[in-house]
């Protein structure tokens, strides 16, 4: 099993091509995969593969979207590693008490390592047209962040710049302003934790489906979804037969990170967690000091999605029966740092 409860078998995972013993660990690797809601919950990115210059139109339950390519084209499902990147880096700031600002500095190879991407001098290359992208693509929606609904136009991010760069003209350090309609979802804590496997999926579809069902499942059992809704959420351009037999070849190779894929009469797609899932109310109560010690021990990490995962770990290993909630979850953490 990998760190997410991905079966071996998944061969098309690409490989884990920068090997960490825990994602908790020291310098930018404090930082924990998070995605901002809003975008998980609607298609913002192209599926495309080749520069997709197409203007998205997009209305679900009173939210409307509109994106806009650049020249460049539309930014793309793997072009948002560099949010997911800054999101994260914000959040582990927060969580340290640490003061932000909508302005990321940031180091490239970091970035390429953290995103399981190569570092050769091609990813460079690639990771600069990834910004113009988002820089580049237009957005405009009255979709509610940090809970304020505007209507408003803007880029994925508001600029960015390269601020050191090698002899060879390669990038080391760039600062990125994100948009404000996306900081204000950082700020309000708008966000969820990702799978570190989320980088190892292949193909754009996959990536939209798992940011799917992540933002429906939540903490519940399972979500069930008609394949009509799933394709218009996902912002797949395929007929729906098409779409229905990708469909299919994912909950036949069976590689999502944290769920997997069911078909089920009546057209519909469920998602069930890999995950142990703990009734409300059987759960380990642990203290607000305990939290504050947990955060002090491993400074940057988000103590509730540790919190989490030792309650898994507890549900796993037999419920067994805790003198001290406390001390048993900092024995655990203690361990993993």
């Amino acid at each position: 099993m990998t760190r997410a409860g991905v079966p071996d078998r998944a061969g098309g995972l690409l490989p884990d091509r920068h090997p960490q013993g825990d994602f908790f660990l020291c310098d930018f690797f404090d930082a924990i995969p998070k995605d901002d809601m809003a975008s998980m919950e609607h298609p913002l990115f192209s599926l495309a593969t080749r520069p997709d210059r197409r203007i998205l139109s997009y209305a679900h339950n009173g939210a409307e979207i509109t994106v806009t390519p650049s020249v460049r084209g539309l930014a793309t499902i793997h072009d948002k590693d560099i949010l997911i990147f800054c999101i994260s880096q914000l959040m582990a700031a927060l969580n340290a008490g640490r003061p932000v600002s909508r302005t990321v500095h940031l180091k490239a190879h970091d970035l390429l390592v953290a995103t399981n991407r190569e570092t050769s001098g091609d990813a460079y290359r690639r990771l600069r047209e990834a910004f113009e992208r988002l820089a580049g693509t237009r957005i405009t929606t009255n979709i509610v962040t940090g809970e304020i609904e505007t209507t408003t136009g803007f880029g994925l991010i508001e600029s960015w710049e390269i601020i050191r760069k090698t002899r060879g003209g390669r990038m080391v350090s760039v600062a990125v302003t994100l948009s404000d309609w996306l900081y204000r979802a950082v700020l309000s804590k708008s966000v969820l934790t990702l799978s570190r496997d989320y980088f190892r999926l292949r193909k754009p579809l996959e990536r939209r489906i798992y940011e799917l069902a992540r933002k429906h499942c939540g903490r519940q059992d399972s979500w069930r979804v008609s394949v009509e809704t799933l394709l218009k959420k996902s912002g797949s351009a395929s007929p729906r037969r098409v779409f229905r037999k990708m469909l299919r070849d994912m909950i036949a190779a069976d590689h999502l990170p944290d769920y997997e894929m069911l078909e089920e009469p009546g057209d519909l797609i469920r998602f069930r967690s890999r995950h142990v899932v703990i009734e409300p109310g059987t759960l380990p109560v642990l203290r607000p000091e305990a939290l504050e010690e947990a955060r002090r021990l491993m400074p940057g990490a988000d103590v509730y999605a540790l919190e989490a995962e030792w309650r898994g770990v507890w549900a796993r290993t037999g419920r067994t029966r805790l003198r001290s909630p406390d001390a048993a979850f900092l024995g655990w953490v203690k361990k993993r740092g």
